[in-house]
């Protein structure tokens, strides 16, 4: 009984209006020390990093560290990104309000969360189908209504939905996925970490049929898996 009323206590302090005001500062110094004080210049992008509730995505323990600058497990080995990977991907994307987006791991849904501001709809694939269950269910109980998500193999890529504008992918391959460049339209962009133990972020534009690639920065992301969906 003990245990069920701190529960209690604790939820109703975690949705209390001073812990939202909490959030709101943490966004809002997030954005200023961790951004704008690095290499983030896009203004759009910083309004909708100053805008999403980060915290929403993570788990209700790590709360009070979800404008930290660091990665957060979200369970089954996965980890939501540091706000400023997140950023600077989505940057380098150059989303346009027209774009159709495919997004290769939806992980905690935040990425997918941030380019839904951004563009008009987020295709989203997530290898772990439970993972994939909470990310849908929580993009839809905060109103994203133009994310699509699915539990499947992102090596493969969304082809039903294909051709797309922009591709982000937020789990390392040793090697682009075939299926992406194919499904990636003329003129589109692709940010993308490849690598095993050593890993680099690359921009890559699709020109004339071929991938021009710019390296961007040493990173570390959880691999691409492939196969079927798994349940943990």
């Amino acid at each position: 009984m003990k245990r069920w009323v701190l529960a209690v206590a604790l939820f109703c302090a975690a949705c209390s209006p001073q812990a939202e005001d909490r959030f709101e500062q943490g966004r809002a110094r997030m954005v200023k020390e961790q951004l704008v004080g690095r290499d983030i210049t896009d203004q759009r992008v910083l309004e909708v990093m100053r805008a999403v509730p980060r915290h929403e995505f993570v788990p209700k323990e790590l709360r009070s560290m979800a404008y930290a600058d660091h990665a957060l497990h979200i369970g089954y080995e996965q980890t939501i990104s540091q706000p400023y990977i997140v950023a600077l991907m989505t940057q380098a994307l150059a989303p346009k309000p027209t774009d159709r987006v495919l997004e290769v791991g939806t992980g905690s849904g935040y990425q997918a969360a941030v380019l839904a501001k951004l563009v008009r709809d987020v295709y989203s694939i997530e290898i772990v189908e439970p993972l994939a269950k909470r990310a849908a269910a929580d993009l839809e109980r905060l109103g994203f209504k133009n994310v699509h998500t699915k539990a499947g193999d992102g090596y493969a890529g969304w082809p039903e939905h294909a051709p797309f504008d922009a591709i982000i992918v937020t789990c390392a391959p040793t090697k682009i996925p075939p299926a992406l460049v194919e499904q990636l339209k003329e003129g589109g962009r692709m940010v993308i970490p490849v690598g095993s133990e050593d890993q680099r972020l690359y921009l890559m534009e699709k020109r004339d049929g071929s991938m021009r690639e710019r390296e961007m920065i040493p990173v570390r992301f959880v691999p691409m898996t492939r196969g079927a969906p798994r349940s943990k």
